[in-house]
């Protein structure tokens, strides 16, 4: 049974709010916020091995992830987004340095869908590493985002196609006062742990805060759709979900 995650979010919605480091778009409840320092937080990602190593990133569309976007695409990575809740039949877009004119134009929110290139998901490569907006994190990487699935599905969804696997680092970007205590986030079965959480301040590799633990510092990844569990409306609403789905 999935855990309520809601008295989490909204813990962190009303501090950034009510300390003043959100950012715009405002306000930041209902969203993946963004927060003062995300071009710090972005240095950092950008500083690790994962990154240099990295040709192929997948990163969400929100604002706080903008500063990763825009130096991904200038640093010769091409870029696939997600479209908003998968409704097209092509439901990624691609962001490649060869094809985008205006790296500043592209990468942001509306300016992916004007500049990016629909592909299926068969269409998408291997993916080296996935960037994701999360509302909260643990140390431990435990992640919760928004409260809709869709990265989870999405992630779920490339890995029935081979397009993202146990080679596929998974980061976010987030404020120092959304990483939460380890108790504060029970993961449901379909969440997809993060590798890295970078913050203005620190980079955390969550396998060796797993470690230090105790624990297994590899946990499992959902390695395709369980359709089982998948709500009919989501798929009677995803083009791409009806695709794939089992005879």
């Amino acid at each position: 049974m999935a855990t309520d995650k809601q008295p989490l979010r909204e813990r962190i919605w009303d501090a950034l709010e009510a300390s003043g480091e959100a950012r715009f778009p405002f306000p930041p409840h209902g969203r993946i916020p963004n927060f003062a320092g995300a071009d710090a937080a972005c240095d950092r990602l950008t500083g690790t091995e994962e990154w240099a190593a990295a040709d192929v990133i997948k990163a969400n569309p929100d604002a706080p992830q903008l500063p990763v976007r825009r130096a991904a695409l200038r640093a010769g990575k091409t870029v696939y987004v997600a479209v908003p809740r998968l409704r097209e039949a092509q439901p990624f877009l691609r962001l490649s340095p060869e094809e985008v004119p205006d790296v500043d134009a592209a990468t942001t929110v509306s300016g992916s869908s004007t500049h990016g290139v629909p592909v299926g998901p068969d269409e998408v490569p291997h993916v080296d590493l996935i960037v994701s907006g999360s509302v909260a994190v643990t140390e431990a990487g435990d992640r919760v985002g928004k409260g809709e699935g869709f990265a989870d599905l999405e992630f779920a969804v490339l890995s029935e196609l081979g397009a993202v696997d146990a080679d596929t680092a998974v980061a976010t970007t987030v404020h120092g006062m959304q990483v939460v205590a380890d108790e504060d986030v029970t993961p449901d079965d379909h969440d997809v742990p993060l590798d890295l959480i970078c913050t203005p301040e620190r980079t955390i590799r969550t396998a060796e805060r797993r470690s230090a633990a105790g624990e297994d510092p590899t946990p499992g990844r959902p390695d395709g759709v369980d359709w089982d569990a998948l709500p009919d409306e989501k798929l009677a609403e995803i083009p791409v979900l009806r695709r794939l789905a089992p005879e």
